[in-house]
């Protein structure tokens, strides 16, 4: 049956340039990365955030904070290439510092839970020391890294969130710690604020804020290790043996062992150790998992074959070409790597704006203590401290550190739910954004199974005769073809009679006895050369269902041909509707195939779709993804098979088929559970409504914090007498980020 294959491009599979080879670095792909084209990363970690920061050892960007990236152009294990310990150590803190700080949250709010108030048990005194010894590991150990980041980020005069979150903790942890050491050095009235006669503490805010911080981060390095398993799922694929022939004589060998020249044989159902080309015997191979066809391609002596796909049917002998890093599978995983470089974290525009935030913040707390230093009443020096506090913890940035994750985690949540798993924030962020979606065809636009659409029957023939005899003679034989014709037999409800002396021609057809009738069926060029004469009108049906995209099976009876059956992969019900949906809302798609381009623009055209590339290897769709970024287009890339991980990883927004490849499934960063396009709708709208809820936040946020920092800072006190102690800065605190939360609680029922 080798229609299947009959219009195969000469090279349907061409080798991609070699890592730093020609074509590796276009413009697109350095805008992709935000990074100058003649600034590279050339030692084993860098910062993808900021060109220019490399380290020989893991670690954090100086400038950012951002745990530093594995550079997978320096050599090393794939398994490091994103994970060093970091999320099982943030994992650890997290646990252990959320146990800490619930007893301090107790001690400080129980008051507020009716029947649980510690003040009637515990003496202030004895309470305050225990708030600071429970709170001062979570401080000390579980915060530890974030103080160290933001006095580096102090150092190299470049203020980021993780400065804040220092500034705001250090501040309640340090006022803290001083009322609980040294209570007469404040005034006897704030006695009063606190319940029991308690001064007014803020180690729950200091250990609560920590707490927060570590799950964020965690949830950020699991993500960022997940990323890696793409490639150990590509590395899976291939071969662990080769069995090479010497002399007479054959041998297992690693396939380490294998070098370029080496005659190796390859038998039924194993798969094929390198790139190679064949000396010897024809078969047919499943190339499925590179170039995304789901019907296997002929092979026969001069053709090439390429390392981890499926031999099927026959043996034959081949010469290794190409061994190790320079097999097309290595390649392809090198092209998901280096894609991977390229995450632009969410949280960049609270760190943007930070960059003068924290300076504000500090000068208003520095003039704040100078004024009351100078002018205000007796003790100045207490009423300084204090309101300088206030203006700190008031401008905490617990709520601008909620605004973005509260957002991103309930909208993942909210994904999920629908069906849509997104892997990031930065997938969210980019989604909406959309304006060029490159769609795979086989099992993306298509179910990615073969299966019988047509049938034509010869005059005087019936379609299920022609059915029943052809699913008769195919029962016997593995080809994905022959599976089509018996499941379309078995869903009419026929029996086929069982064949007699059964044989199978590779790449051609089969042939067998059915109740005394020889019966033949396979591509019409294999029945001719049985000598099976092609009406004329057989043969224009044959070109309309070839045209339609389908593949053309004969069925000849006594050496006359009894009728055709087109067989194709049809259509998902829900992809007609799914692209209406995207039309809507403005973006233009491009399908991307491995496929014959007869095929491909038949179901492009059906399907009214933009534009249409076939003939595709996995290089060519990275190619076209970048080409359409340097045109400055958003990209997001949709498909389900190992071919199109490149392109998913590299694609500004990656969408897998929950149905397809897990290689497919861990390069992309949003993955369709039940495969149904019209999900990509769904996450684009969704994109959107988390975006606008992160922004909602960020503002509330930021106008808190300009209505707060005055009052604290004590600017109508000469009015109105009204000065916001540190326990009123901490309840306004609290408030914004319980609006900050509840606001993004509403993406959970609000309409996309």
């Amino acid at each position: 049956m080798s229609d299947c294959c009959s219009h195969r491009p000469a090279s349907a599979n061409p080798a991609p340039p070699a890592p730093g080879g020609p074509g590796r670095h276009d413009a697109s792909h350095d805008a992709h990365h935000h990074r100058d084209p003649d600034i590279r990363p050339t030692k084993a970690w860098y910062c993808p955030m900021c060109p220019g920061v490399e380290s020989d050892e893991p670690g954090d960007c100086p400038k950012c904070g951002m745990a530093l990236e594995r550079n997978p152009r320096v050599p090393g294990p794939a398994s490091a290439l994103h994970d060093h310990g970091e999320s099982s150590a943030l994992a650890r803190k997290t646990i252990v510092s959320a146990l800490l700080a619930l007893p301090v949250v107790v001690l400080s709010m129980g008051a507020m839970v009716p029947g649980l108030d510690p003040g009637r048990w515990i003496s202030p005194v004895l309470s305050g020391w225990l708030e600071w010894i429970f709170a001062t590991p979570v401080v000390v150990w579980g915060g530890g890294a974030f103080f160290a980041k933001g006095w580096r980020s102090l150092a190299l005069r470049s203020p980021n969130m993780f400065t804040l979150i220092s500034l705001g903790v250090g501040a309640a942890y340090l006022y803290s710690m001083v009322a609980v050491l040294f209570p007469g050095l404040f005034p006897e009235a704030l006695l009063h604020v606190g319940k029991h006669g308690k001064l007014p503490l803020y180690f729950e805010a200091a250990a609560v804020i920590i707490v927060l911080v570590l799950l964020g981060q965690w949830l950020e390095a699991q993500a960022r290790s997940r990323t890696g398993q793409a490639l150990q799922a590509l590395l899976g694929l291939a071969a662990k043996t080769a069995r090479r022939v010497v002399g007479d004589r054959e041998e297992d060998v690693a396939l380490e062992d294998v070098k370029v020249g080496d005659l190796l044989r390859v038998r039924p159902g194993e798969k094929i150790p390198v790139d190679g080309t064949v000396m010897e015997g024809r078969s047919t191979v499943d190339e499925s998992m590179l170039t995304g066809e789901p019907l296997p391609v002929e092979k026969q002596v001069g053709d090439v074959v390429a390392g981890a796909t499926v031999n099927q049917t026959g043996s034959f002998l081949m010469r290794a070409g190409k061994v190790g890093g320079d097999t097309l599978l290595a390649r392809i995983v090198a092209l998901v790597a280096e894609a991977q470089q390229s995450r632009a974290p969410v949280q960049r525009l609270a760190d943007a704006v930070s960059a003068w935030f924290v300076p504000a913040v500090v000068g208003v707390a520095v003039l704040t203590f100078a004024a009351w230093m100078l002018w205000g009443p007796e003790p100045a020096l207490v009423y300084a401290l204090v309101n300088a506090v206030a203006v700190i913890i008031i401008a905490c940035p617990c709520a601008l550190g909620l605004a973005t994750p509260m957002s991103v985690m309930v909208g993942i949540g909210r994904g999920a739910l629908m069906g849509i798993l997104i892997r990031d924030a930065a997938a969210l962020e980019k989604a909406g954004k959309v304006t060029h979606l490159v769609v795979d065809k086989t099992g993306t636009l298509t179910e990615g199974r073969p299966s019988l659409t047509s049938i034509l029957p010869a005059p005087g023939l019936a379609e299920d005769e022609v059915l029943a005899l052809a699913a008769a003679v195919e029962a016997p034989s593995e080809h994905p073809l022959a599976h089509a014709v018996v499941r379309a037999a078995r869903d009419r409800g026929l029996a086929p009679a069982p064949a007699r002396d059964f044989t199978s021609t590779t790449g051609g057809g089969v042939r067998g006895v059915v109740e005394g009738r020889r019966v033949d069926a396979g591509s019409l060029a294999h029945l001719e050369r049985q000598e099976v004469a092609i009406p004329a009108a057989l043969a224009d049906g044959a070109v309309r269902f070839q045209q339609g995209g389908a593949t053309v099976v004969g069925v000849a009876v006594d050496g006359r041909l009894a009728g055709l059956l087109a067989i194709a992969d049809p259509v998902k019900p829900t992809t007609a509707e799914a692209l209406a949906q995207l039309r809507a809302a403005g973006v233009r798609m491009v399908m991307a195939s491995g496929d014959h381009p007869h095929t491909a623009e038949a179901v492009g055209r059906g399907l009214g779709i933009d534009e249409v590339r076939a003939g595709l290897s996995p290089a060519d769709k990275l190619a076209l993804v970048r080409a359409l970024q340097a045109e400055g287009a958003v990209v997001a890339v949709a498909g389900d098979g190992i071919n199109d991980a490149p392109a998913l990883a590299a694609a500004d927004v990656g969408i897998a088929m929950g149905t397809g490849t897990d290689v497919a499934i861990e390069s992309a960063a949003i993955t369709l559970v039940k495969g149904d396009l019209r999900g990509i709708a769904q996450a684009f709208s969704l994109s959107r409504a988390v975006m606008r809820n992160i922004r909602q936040n960020l503002a509330f946020a930021f106008l808190y914090n300009a209505l707060g920092i005055p009052l604290a800072a004590g600017l109508l006190y000469p009015a109105f007498g009204w000065l916001l102690n540190p326990m009123a800065a901490g309840a306004a605190m609290a408030f914004s980020s319980v609006s900050v939360i509840a606001n993004s609680l509403r993406l959970r029922k609000g309409v996309l």
